[in-house]
């Protein structure tokens, strides 16, 4: 099972993708270049490709059903959507390949060590200290979810990483399966009763996305699809 949902269409929409083959893991690996170019300072740094494949390497783990390589795709998608609300984009797309480079569904620190992760690797790298610790930053809020009003990157991280609850409902219903996957470990009662607590914090906030974009198109559908898994978690 992979992530269902890929970039947005002509009209805004968040659509369906398939597995991420071969070719498709190829163009995900060459994303890493431009991002990371945009990203250095200075002149002589190390070759980035060992970069790129360590992170597809953690993305591409066994463990994961939903957190995948092809949400990794997807986020980046959204990203290129949303970028021009962005203050640093090229912040913005290092932090979506890092904000779940580390993730065991059996741990409550995955952003904390993904954060960490990229505060060791990008220095290294050859990216500047306070853009590695914004990046670090943005990871640290996909925790929550909820970035402050003057929060352009952080905005644009939390509203990539959501756009999955906006799809129509043969897509959302394949990633609430992905997820329940994920943690087949959890038996049903108490799998019901921490995913009805998650999507209740969801549904208090006072909005899911903040880019107008986002905002614009998904938040509606996005509530819908919310209340729709809680009540039927309540079943």
């Amino acid at each position: 099972m992979t992530d269902p949902t890929g970039p947005v269409d002509a009209e805004g929409r968040v659509g369906p993708v398939g597995r991420v083959g071969p070719d498709a893991l190829h163009a995900l690996r060459s994303r890493w270049l431009p991002t990371l170019l945009a990203a250095r300072e200075g002149a002589a740094h190390p070759d980035p490709w060992p970069y790129a494949d360590e992170l597809l390497r953690r993305w591409s783990e066994p463990q994961r059903r939903y957190h995948t390589v092809t949400h990794l795709a997807a986020v980046l998608d959204h990203v290129d959507t949303l970028e021009e609300y962005a203050d640093d984009p090229a912040a913005v797309r290092l932090a979506a390949w890092f904000h779940d480079a580390v993730y065991l569904p059996e741990r409550s620190e995955n952003e904390e060590r993904s954060a960490r992760l990229a505060e060791r690797a990008l220095p290294e790298a050859g990216v500047g200290a306070a853009r590695t610790a914004e990046v670090a930053r943005l990871v640290r809020l996909t925790v929550g979810h909820d970035p402050a009003e003057d929060d352009r990157n952080g905005q644009v991280l939390c509203d990539a990483d959501l756009a999955v609850l906006a799809g129509p409902p043969a897509a959302y219903a394949a990633y609430t399966a992905a997820v329940r996957q994920e943690y087949h470990f959890v038996p049903d009662d108490a799998f019901r009763a921490g995913r009805s607590a998650i999507l209740r914090q969801l549904l208090d906030l006072p909005r899911l996305f903040r880019t107008p974009f986002a905002a614009g198109r998904w938040e509606a559908t996005a509530r819908h699809n919310l209340r729709s898994e809680l009540e039927m978690l309540s079943l």
